[in-house]
């Protein structure tokens, strides 16, 4: 089984955060791999995973960063693959690092999801995979009909509930 879908995070210390899109993968068994990798103290490894990453076998990348936050912009700058962005929220409540990761110059795009939004990037990831594969496309649907009758139950629940002034 080799990976689709590559988490990249700064530091450990985004793991907290960025489990979120390894756990939509698993669920979804969706085969990935999660590494640390720093635009700033690493850059040379960076250039190296984001050059190779399509002839591995990657088609999606998550990357996480907070502050300044250049590593997914660093890593789109070097592959033809797909990069979703995660700002994590470091300093200045995730916005620096949100301003950081969508402000990317013409011809660099970067997918950007919320602040601490890892699981949103992981369902991103599968979407943009299950373009060309149906197994993919079910299994979304799939998900999507499952959030659609949680809120169903939730509105039947909330029904039931008894106030004084209630209508």
């Amino acid at each position: 089984m080799k990976p689709l879908v590559s988490i990249i995070m700064g530091s450990r210390s985004d793991l907290q955060i960025m489990e979120q899109a390894a756990k939509i993968l698993d669920e979804m068994e969706i085969p990935f791999e999660i590494n640390a990798l720093s635009a700033h103290r690493t850059p040379e490894k960076v250039e190296a995973f984001a050059r190779s990453a399509y002839d591995k076998g990657i088609r999606v990348i998550i990357a996480g960063a907070g502050m300044a936050a250049h590593l997914p912009g660093v890593i789109a700058a070097m592959t033809p693959i797909p990069v979703i962005g995660v700002p994590i929220k470091a300093t200045l409540e995730g916005i620096d690092a949100l301003l950081s990761i969508v402000q990317m110059p013409p011809g660099i795009p970067v997918a950007t999801v919320g602040i601490n939004a890892a699981r949103n990037a992981g369902i991103l990831a599968i979407q943009i995979l299950a373009t060309g594969n149906q197994e993919m496309t079910d299994k979304i649907i799939s998900f999507k009909n499952n959030l659609k009758e949680k809120i169903v139950k939730d509105n039947e629940e909330l029904s039931e509930i008894k106030f004084k002034y209630k209508i």
